[in-house]
């Protein structure tokens, strides 16, 4: 699972309604690997603006990812070590195991080989 798929995940447990809480889901006994993957600009741009880059920032910091900047450049593209800094940790970065677990009521989803799971109990819902 990419960084980019993790800053799109929140929980959705019936019981937890505090955003602020749900959203990043908190990275636990991970296992990350870097996949080399070829720069495409126009995607970076695009997704610049879907991006919760406090968020990524926040998550990348815990995952001793640095060199992102704490603000995004007012032209990013102007600014070629950001864009590959910015594909690096949103593209190249997988968490192949482990957990993000909910700051709002605790619920732990899983990542085995890369893949979240998302699914919830019939209770949960």
């Amino acid at each position: 699972m990419r960084l980019l798929t993790h800053n799109m995940l929140q929980c959705h447990v019936k019981k937890c309604t505090d955003p602020a809480l749900n959203f990043p889901l908190q990275l636990q006994d991970i296992e990350l690997e870097q996949v080399e993957t070829e720069e495409n600009e126009d995607l970076l741009l695009n997704l610049i603006n879907k991006v919760d880059y406090n968020a990524l920032t926040t998550t990348a910091a815990q995952l001793g990812l640095v060199g992102l900047p704490n603000a995004i450049p007012k032209d990013p593209q102007a600014d070629p070590a950001f864009m590959t800094r910015l594909h690096e940790v949103l593209l190249e970065t997988n968490i192949t195991q482990g957990k993000m677990a909910c700051r709002g009521c605790g619920h732990v989803y899983t990542i085995k080989d890369g893949i979240p799971n998302m699914l919830l109990a019939e209770h949960e819902i």
